[in-house]
């Protein structure tokens, strides 16, 4: 996997949390520097860090997986996608997090934000759910052999500054760019995994 792909996949498994930090710009009533800083780190963490875990996960079965991890890759990468584009289809805007977090498209702007900005309880629940699908892409790298550090940091940095994007955005425009957003990432898991599956059959490996 070569560095435009990883930096695909970086953008694709990055909607998750630029979804939810347009939720948190949706929210302030003025823009926190400190507040989308923190988010940022958080999310562009935590999405490094899960890919870190499946990778080791991974790494236990390279041996036996090998002969077909083609198939299981693209297997990954597709109901990831079809997730996020369901997620996004079948949910409003800001559903993806707690109601506590955001608000609907239909109102224009909230009345008022804590003075504290978000909690670390919330702000680790938040990050936490938006990485999960990364665990098992991380798996994948294992079985593709992709430097591990190379990936992850990619995939931590393109993550920290969309969700950095997303609270300005969010601020800014309101949650009208969530949806599109999700279904775009779905689609490029997507496509990613069919790449993969069509080199895996040609090349007979």
């Amino acid at each position: 996997m070569g560095a435009v792909e990883l930096l695909l996949v970086g953008v694709g498994l990055s909607m998750d949390a630029f979804a939810v930090a347009v939720c948190r710009g949706v929210r302030m009533e003025r823009f926190s520097m400190r507040e989308a800083l923190t988010i940022a780190l958080f999310f562009g963490g935590f999405q490094a860090l899960m890919p870190t875990l499946g990778w080791l996960l991974g790494s236990q079965f390279v041996e036996a997986i090998a002969p077909f991890d083609h198939w299981v890759i693209f297997g990954v990468l597709a109901v990831i996608g079809a997730k996020m584009v369901h997620e996004a289809r079948t949910s409003s805007d800001c559903a993806c997090v707690p109601q506590t977090t955001c608000v609907s498209q239909a109102q224009s702007r909230p009345q008022a934000t804590t003075p504290r900005g978000i909690g670390l309880r919330e702000l680790l629940l938040l990050a936490i759910a938006t990485s999960v699908d990364a665990l098992a892409v991380g798996v994948g790298f294992a079985l593709m052999q992709v430097p591990v550090a190379a990936a992850v940091t990619t995939i931590g940095a393109v993550t920290f500054a969309l969700s950095f994007l997303g609270v300005m955005a969010g601020h800014a425009f309101g949650a009208r760019w969530q949806r599109p957003s999700l279904i775009a990432g779905g689609v490029l898991l997507m496509l990613l995994g069919v790449k993969t599956l069509a080199e895996g059959v040609i090349t007979g490996c």
